[in-house]
């Protein structure tokens, strides 16, 4: 994605759950959206605002941001120049491993409680991390520096659950899951409100109000989230991205590439080919 003040360059290491972004940002804003994999960014230049968990926090430079696995954000510029920053998506299971490694034992994968911390030595191990990505590092430093970098991510998490905002006690979140579970195994599908609510036993309106409590999503737009992240494993696998867009329930490739362009900062072809 490149024009006047905006610009996103991707890249993914081969036969890793890894994957880096570099991007310098004025107008443009992300829609609210979640990753599966954990995420990490230092800002560079200019500061950036984002809604998370409830509420909007800022990252200024030299600030990381980190995001836990399922957590919905938005992202735009908090400054009237824009903002430049660099983001690393990093799979579950590489986070598993290397704690396992270092802490055998160790019950359940970290948490971050806040999703900006403030802390020099961790925004360091993921500068240098991503350098390596998007340089041309020998695989075995790629590994190292990724290793390197989850153990210094780790220090800063906990295993606890992170404890739930006040307003979602007051929602079935037992009902809302089994609404989730219905949108996973169906995501490709033209599933109805009512179908949802028969899932959960209540309402179409109170699953839209407790949906969007307990996981920060209206049911359509996380339905088109699970779409867009099925999308981008295809489309990482070698997928064309016609393909793609039909198998993850897009109506076309045109639909998927606005959305995936809107959400990711990069279009399906250029993600591809990362």
């Amino acid at each position: 994605m490149t024009s006047s003040g905006e610009r996103a360059a991707y890249w993914r290491v081969p036969g890793l759950a890894l994957e880096a972004m570099d991007a310098r940002f004025e107008r443009y804003a992300y829609p609210m959206h979640a990753h599966d994999t954990y995420s990490f960014g230092v800002t560079d230049l200019g500061a950036q605002s984002f809604v998370c968990r409830g509420g909007r926090h800022v990252s200024a430079a030299g600030l990381v941001m980190a995001f836990n696995p399922d957590d919905p954000h938005d992202g735009r510029s908090a400054v009237h120049d824009g903002y430049r920053y660099r983001m690393l998506h990093v799979g579950v299971e590489h986070v598993r491993e290397a704690l396992a490694d270092a802490a055998p034992g160790t019950v359940g994968l970290p948490l971050f409680a806040a999703p900006v911390v403030d802390h020099p030595a961790l925004a360091r191990a993921v500068a240098r991390l991503h350098a390596t990505v998007t340089g041309t590092a020998p695989r075995l430093v790629v590994e190292e520096r990724l290793a390197a970098a989850v153990l210094a991510l780790s220090r800063h998490a906990s295993t606890s659950p992170a404890p739930l905002p006040e307003r979602r006690g007051r929602v079935d979140l037992t009902a809302m899951e089994r609404a989730r579970r219905l949108l996973r195994r169906r995501f490709a599908e033209n599933i109805s409100a009512d179908d949802l609510a028969r899932a959960a036993g209540c309402s179409r309106f109170a699953l839209y109000r407790g949906f969007r409590t307990a996981y920060g999503f209206a049911p359509s737009d996380y339905q088109r989230d699970l779409r867009l992240r099925r999308a981008r494993a295809l489309l990482a696998g070698g997928t064309p991205p016609v393909t793609a867009a039909a198998e993850a329930g897009f109506a076309d490739q045109a639909h998927l590439t606005r959305w995936f362009t809107r959400t990711y900062g990069i279009t399906p072809a250029a993600y591809r080919s990362a």
